[in-house]
């Protein structure tokens, strides 16, 4: 079968500071017709990831055996953090020896990295910051709760604060220009970790107090006036609560609580963090993202880490930070769909730099990318496993970049969705072309081995319509049914259902499907247990 990489004949560039075609090859995102997707080499690249535990890129002695285990994951993309108190241990003076030789081991292993900032703020925390900075609190001042307690939170407010972080990640992008900007290993920068206030909703120390005290500033109150009807739901409600006012303090516009106390902090975070990605930029224009610690149902600004880019403060991080390319989930909580429904609002890129290293990573990220084009997915702790290469999520990281190209391509035009199925949902319908597709987890079948225990795996399907009448189906225990929308006088029967795999640019069957693999034409089945893609022939009967 053939197939072709996206053409620049049709695709627009997004991001204005990455439009020059003297940087043709700088690794980019680029919006087609129905997404935007990463580019990095002229291909669309899909970030089959694992991020490493904080502490493991600390030193190449502890990486030396980590390699070959993110190897047997069939990781295409590593995140690795990056310690500001490592590269700039004494104010001035920068070592970024680590990173080079961790960059050339990449190369080996033929990897991507994604470095993440561990600058100002980590976790919330100022945990990474050089002792220099710790030690200077009159220099670098803290934040404080309510009671004036000084937190191990550096101030946002901090002029001085600001201006050591961003001279720290200049020196470090301009690292990674000097070593990196021929071979492109590193193709995405986060930039902090975490960023959120704790144990109170906002910082009172003296400079966030005389903030606070100040008129909103007049460019947000310019971007909620002007998208008033785009906002999201949780910060228009907010918003009307008091009036939708469009002028004076942050108390007199939005109203004494907690949540003014976080969307004021918000503001200045993203605006501490846009400074940050300006210069970034500046030096070296990757992509750049902010990564985000969720907030839990029902717990109040405070209680969880506030004031990051979550997602019901989306429109004050985007209006603060028009430097950054997009928010990120990390995802530790249920309702996976919801979280990515939520990050997938205000034209927002989806990607999960973070999920928790269980047996659902697998599913979810196939999910992440045929349903909501998103970037990739990154399991936390990826080096934690004690055979990797036994994992699921092997087996789906190869499947994934077998099918890359094809599956870059349906996304560009919108030729692909997916399914995330479990014993609490058990079925997921699409519409494709003319097609109805009816989902089934694979334990709806009654002869399939475990349909009758109660752990159901969480199972997943990509989708790929290639013709009127043919698909490609990837992934691990669904059933399908096929029916024409909308006519019930036409059925559907399946003409060829062949399984295999690409090899380059062809098409290798390894198996013809038919008899009790398709329960006698009935349906398309991917049984639970292992990967499979199967090429998917229909023709209609009456």
């Amino acid at each position: 079968m053939h197939r072709h990489i996206l053409k620049y004949s049709w695709v627009m560039f997004l991001f204005p500071s990455l439009t020059t075609f003297g940087q043709a090859q700088l690794p980019r995102l680029v919006k087609s017709q129905t997404a935007t997707q990463l580019y990095v080499d002229e291909q669309a690249y899909l970030i089959c990831g694992g991020e490493l535990g904080n502490s493991t890129a600390t030193t190449l002695e502890n990486m030396q055996s980590v390699w070959p285990d993110l190897a047997a994951l069939h990781l295409n993309t590593v995140l690795v953090p990056v310690y500001w108190e490592l590269v700039e241990p004494q104010e001035g003076k920068f070592d970024f020896s680590l990173y080079q030789q961790l960059i050339l081991e990449a190369r080996q292993y033929q990897m991507k990295i994604i470095f993440l900032w561990f600058g100002a703020w980590k976790n919330s925390m100022s945990s990474h910051a050089p002792s220099w900075v710790k030690l200077d609190q009159n220099r670098f001042p803290r934040a404080q709760d309510e009671q004036g307690i000084s937190q191990e939170i550096l101030s946002c407010f901090s002029a001085e604060a600001l201006a050591a972080d961003q001279n720290a990640l200049q020196a470090f992008m301009t690292f990674l220009k000097e070593t990196d900007e021929s071979e492109h290993t590193v193709i995405m920068v986060q930039v902090e970790n975490e960023i959120g206030m704790l144990p109170s909703a906002r910082d009172h120390q003296e400079l966030a107090e005389r903030a606070f005290k100040s008129p909103v500033p007049s460019e947000l109150m310019n971007y909620l006036t002007t998208k008033k009807e785009q906002l999201v739901p949780e910060l228009i409600t907010f918003w009307e609560t008091n009036g939708l006012k469009n002028h004076g303090t942050w108390e007199e516009v939005f109203g004494q609580s907690k949540a003014t106390d976080e969307v004021f902090m918000a503001w200045h975070y993203a605006r501490f963090v846009d400074e940050l990605a300006r210069t970034a930029k500046a030096v070296y224009p990757l992509p750049l993202y902010v990564n985000a610690a969720l907030n839990r149902p029902g717990w109040e600004p405070g209680q969880y880490p506030s004031a990051g880019p979550l997602p019901h403060l989306m429109d004050i991080w985007q209006a603060a930070a028009p430097n950054l390319d997009f928010l990120a989930p990390d995802l530790y909580f249920p309702d996976f769909q919801l979280w990515c429904d939520r990050y997938t609002r205000q034209k927002n890129i989806l990607f999960v730099p973070e999920h928790r290293f269980d047996e659902t990573v697998s599913a979810k990220a196939l999910f992440s990318i045929a349903h909501y084009h998103g970037l990739g997915f990154s399991p936390f702790s990826i080096e934690s496993k004690t055979n990797p290469g036994d994992e699921h999520l092997s087996d789906l990281y190869g499947m994934i970049q077998n099918i890359s190209p094809l599956l870059s391509e349906a996304i560009a035009h919108g030729k692909v969705d997916g399914v995330l199925l479990d014993k609490a949902h058990q079925e997921s319908i699409l519409y494709m072309g003319n097609y109805e597709l009816t989902c089934r987890h694979d334990y709806t079948l009654p002869w399939t081995p475990g349909a009758t225990t109660e752990n159901w795996p969480t199972t997943s399907v990509a989708v790929i319509q290639t013709g009127e009448d043919s698909f490609f189906i990837a992934g691990t225990g669904v059933v399908i049914t096929f029916k024409i929308k909308d006519d019930a006088t036409q059925r559907v029967g399946l003409l060829k259902v062949d399984e295999g795999r690409f090899e380059g640019d062809e098409w290798h069957i390894t198996r013809h499907l038919n008899g009790d693999q398709t329960h006698q034409g009935r349906h398309v089945r991917l049984p639970t247990g292992a990967t499979s893609i199967q090429r998917v022939s229909l023709y209609r009967y009456r």
